[in-house]
């Protein structure tokens, strides 16, 4: 079968390549692949700042943001001919991984299908087992690859409506900062959740303001020190640290802010004593957030499933099919999320 692998570190060496049909060792779910998405962290593993392949191997199968449908399973909850999404994170034992909040996991010592130690879900058939697979509404046959990155932002607001219930203020603006799929994911479960949701970022025309438009939400472009906004919660998706000092001052009250994005650029210095005293006066949060338990992808899919399925095909706007996958991982000014057509 062919699959999409790399030596992590290597861009010359990102090919499709042929690789043995997967056994039994690897799950008791046969899954054809449909789709993978490309992400950050996909060109990271690539460029070697990120990613390892199993013991004992050279090549990684990229592909953690997976769509598939199952060829054969043991009887139980997943059936043939099921849409199916694999979980990436293969807890291990420690306190929280035990109590299913892998995400928390405190050792560091998981793996991750097809970013740390595990071939992920970039081929033409894979295996997984039953326990880590969820199950995909039929209805999001052609959409169903955005479940993953939907479970990030999932988490995300997860944690921001348990700790704004915390002090009963019921102010609903929502400012999310990067409007990548992340971002846009991020306001799609804004606008769901009732928010008057504002997404901030750098470009100013092309599809990313439309799409914001078209949920019901307001573009913000310029300075983010000068945005007319006082967001109650905000998800920050760009990594960009020297954001953090602007948001701190322009959040209401009681406000929370949710980081998902990595920095990658230069060391930002923000101001220590501003941030802390802005935090302490204004009984403001700041947390971070990374990967999904189960229950997260099962928020994602029901968020998707009851989102506008145009709008879901209009951030989907480049498939690349299998044989050619590595120009996925090139950035064209107008991409949103680019796919892999594993069929």
């Amino acid at each position: 079968m062919q699959a999409m692998t790399v030596v992590p570190g290597r861009p010359d060496t990102a090919a499709t390549s042929w690789l043995p049909e997967p056994g039994a060792d690897d799950g008791d779910v046969l899954v054809e692949g449909l789709a993978v998405g490309i992400c950050a962290t996909d060109r990271e593993i690539v460029r070697g700042g990120h990613g390892s392949p199993p013991p004992g191997q050279r090549n990684l199968v990229l592909g953690h943001e997976s769509l598939g449908r199952v060829l054969s399973a043991p009887d139980g909850d997943i059936a043939v001919g099921d849409l199916v999404v694999g979980i990436v994170r293969r807890p291990d034992d420690c306190s929280c991984c035990r109590a299913g909040n892998w995400d928390f996991c405190r050792t560091g010592n998981y793996l991750e299908r097809g970013i740390e130690g595990a071939h992920g879900y970039g081929s033409e058939r894979w295996r997984a087992p039953a326990e880590y697979l969820v199950r995909v509404a039929p209805d999001l046959a052609d959409t169903g690859v955005l479940l993953e990155p939907t479970s990030v932002v999932a988490k995300a607001w997860e944690q921001i409506d348990h700790i704004r219930g915390r002090s009963g203020h019921d102010g609903r603006t929502a400012l999310i900062t990067g409007a990548g799929p992340i971002g846009l994911l991020a306001a799609l479960l804004a606008v769901q959740r009732g928010y008057e949701t504002h997404v901030y970022d750098r470009v100013e025309g092309g599809t990313k303001p439309d799409l914001v438009r078209a949920l019901g939400g307001t573009y913000h472009c310029g300075e983010a020190s000068d945005l007319p906004v006082r967001p109650d919660a905000v998800v920050e998706a760009t990594g960009a640290a020297s954001l953090l000092a602007d948001l701190v001052n322009l959040v209401a009250p009681n406000a929370v802010i949710c980081l998902t994005g990595i920095s990658t650029g230069t060391r930002a210095v923000l101001p220590g004593d501003e941030l802390n005293n802005r935090l302490v006066l204004r009984n403001g949060v700041v947390l971070g957030s990374v990967n999904a338990a189960r229950r997260h992808y099962e928020q994602a899919g029901a968020a998707l499933a009851a989102a506008d399925q145009d709008w879901l095909h209009r951030l989907l706007n480049r498939r690349v099919p299998l044989a050619n996958w590595p120009a996925a991982l090139d950035r064209r000014t107008d991409d949103v999320k680019v796919v892999v057509d594993l069929t």
